[in-house]
């Protein structure tokens, strides 16, 4: 708005100026007041655009451009406020983009076992992104590749990262992995499906914190935590507890200066609010969590004054526009990606999975039981079209919660779990187990001979690991076995680009999905601006029709 000018809206929904009127006198472009040409002037999203009354009718329209002139007699057109330009670059957060040197407030998520491919992340670095490899679910060796090859590709930015998953059943190799990002130095980790604190995030968190001559402090990583529960939000958005730093600091993993430092700063700065998603969720809508933590995130603030400010992003059912828009209406700092990403030519999946994606509608999703997570019960958002995978996965589980061990289990319920399920034999399926833990981890298989229930986790958990990998192998003859971890979002993503440039597979780079999303994002909310200034804004300018662009 002109300085010094306000706006108020009236019962009669019409604006008038609180101050003596300013007349707007046509230029070049003429004022548009029909359906046809406010939609025309609604798409210059980056032009400002004039909010005008004409006296003669007392029809509010648009204008850009023209001339002003003092109120009276004159031009018949009343100026009543201009909308300053709209740019993606300018939504969300202003900080996140400065904090982390990038264009967009915008991330492409950590789509485990590697769907999350070293090619996609790096493409987000040099578009000026940020997305993070897909550590989870990955060996300790392919995770040092990936992040080696990275290094390589991204060269001295510091806007890309590495996934750290919560690994409740491997605790060692959690550690490992957070060894190794911080001795390669990765610039962010994104902490996630942590239902607490560890000392493996902690240290990731605390490890390399600097104080400047004024005090403040510095991190040398950057912590992402994604989070669905606002007691798991609270952990991260405070300083580390006293007996975690104890800890590191008396397995000299980090120095007592850092765990000084540390009680000065939150564990993470930048906090993901994850709502119905694909993969790991807790199903909650957006609309619900994110107002939640972002109110935690102030009452926080209050008793840590001085701390750090927090940033919290939103992510969970962003596959449009209107979804990323509704999510920065709410107050995110910033939007993260994640199912309509495996779609991407870049994303780690077969060719087959990415059609079965293509296929899917809102409905097309349902819960199933989490490999990591299995004895707990946890379970994750999976495809339901063209898979078995979660009716199969289920069957599992319950034979697992029912007995005490594979031979407790009836014989004709291990007959259908063997044909139907597995496609082989218990002892066929424990021989492979076995062998693939005495390479990751022989302490799970000395627990396995003690405990027949774990020996019993361990073999349904082969089918629910191998699954997975079916699906981004492409194996013809697991097909009905895919696991393809999806939420809601992919189905409005496939109607919001059916007929456009990006129903085509080989169209759907990461960079072009990312810049069509905030993009459109950005018009929407223009859109939304005028509206709510008593603007007869068609329909039509709620669309935003998926477009190449550079």
């Amino acid at each position: 708005m002109p300085p010094g000018r306000r706006i108020t809206v009236t019962t009669s929904a019409r604006l008038r100026p609180t101050r003596a009127e300013t007349r707007w006198r046509p230029g070049g472009t003429p004022p548009a007041f029909t359906a046809e040409a406010l939609a025309e002037l609604v798409r210059r999203v980056r032009d400002p655009i004039h909010v005008i009354r004409c006296e003669s009718t007392g029809g509010l329209g648009l204008a850009v451009g023209g001339e002003f002139a003092p109120g009276g007699s004159g031009p018949e057109f009343t100026l009543l406020g201009t909308v300053p330009g709209m740019y993606p670059e300018w939504l969300g957060d202003r900080g996140f983009c400065e904090a982390h040197s990038v264009r967009f407030p915008y991330v492409a998520g950590e789509m485990a076992n590697g769907i999350a491919t070293v090619g996609m992340v790096s493409e987000m670095a040099r578009a000026e992104m940020i997305s993070f490899f897909g550590a989870g679910g990955l060996s300790f060796d392919a995770v040092e590749r990936g992040t080696a090859q990275l290094k390589e590709n991204v060269g001295d930015v510091a806007n890309w990262g590495v996934n750290l998953i919560h690994s409740p059943q491997e605790p060692e190799l959690e550690n490992r992995v957070a060894g190794l990002l911080l001795s390669q130095r990765v610039p962010i980790v994104s902490a996630s499906a942590f239902m607490d604190l560890t000392p493996a995030v902690v240290r990731c968190a605390v490890s390399g914190l600097t104080a400047t001559p004024d005090g403040q402090v510095r991190r040398r990583t950057r912590v992402f935590a994604k989070v669905s529960r606002p007691e798991v939000a609270e952990r991260f958005m405070a300083p580390a507890p006293p007996r975690i730093l104890d800890h590191l600091v008396a397995h000299g993993e980090i120095t007592r200066h850092e765990a000084e430092l540390a009680a000065r700063v939150p564990v993470a700065e930048d906090i993901t609010v994850e709502s119905d998603s694909g993969g790991h969720t807790d199903n909650r809508p957006l609309g619900a969590l994110l107002p939640a933590i972002l109110g935690l995130r102030d009452k926080i603030a209050r008793e840590h004054p001085g701390m750090p400010r927090v940033r919290v992003g939103a992510a969970g059912g962003l596959g449009t526009p209107d979804a990323v828009a509704s999510a920065f209406a709410l107050g995110a700092a910033y939007v993260v990606t994640g199912s309509v990403n495996q779609v991407a030519r870049e994303a780690g999946l077969s060719d087959e999975a990415k059609r079965m994606l293509a296929a899917a509608d809102l409905a097309d999703v349902t819960m199933a039981p989490a490999a990591d997570m299995f004895e707990l019960g946890v379970k994750l958002q999976v495809l339901r079209r063209g898979t078995m995978f979660a009716a199969r996965a289920a069957q599992l589980y319950d034979a697992y919660v029912g007995h005490s061990g594979l031979d407790d289990i009836p014989a004709e319920l291990r007959r259908r779990i063997e044909r139907d399920v597995l496609g082989a034999s218990f002892e066929q399926i424990w021989q492979l187990t076995e062998r693939f833990w005495q390479q990751r981890d022989p302490s799970e298989l000395t627990r396995a001979a003690r405990d027949t229930k774990h020996r019993m986790a361990l073999v349904f958990r082969w089918y629910l690991g191998n699954s997975s990998r079916w699906a981004i192998d492409g194996n013809p003859e697991r097909r009905t076995d895919y696991q393809i971890w999806c939420g809601p979002a992919m189905g409005a993503f496939n109607r919001w680009v059916a007929g456009s440039f990006l129903a085509d597979p080989a169209e759907r780079t990461v960079v072009q999905i990312a810049y069509n999303l905030v993009e459109g994002a950005a018009a929407l909310t223009r859109a939304h601006q005028l509206r709510t200034y008593g603007v007869p804004v068609p329909d039509r300018s709620f669309v935003f029709p998926p477009r190449r662009l550079a």
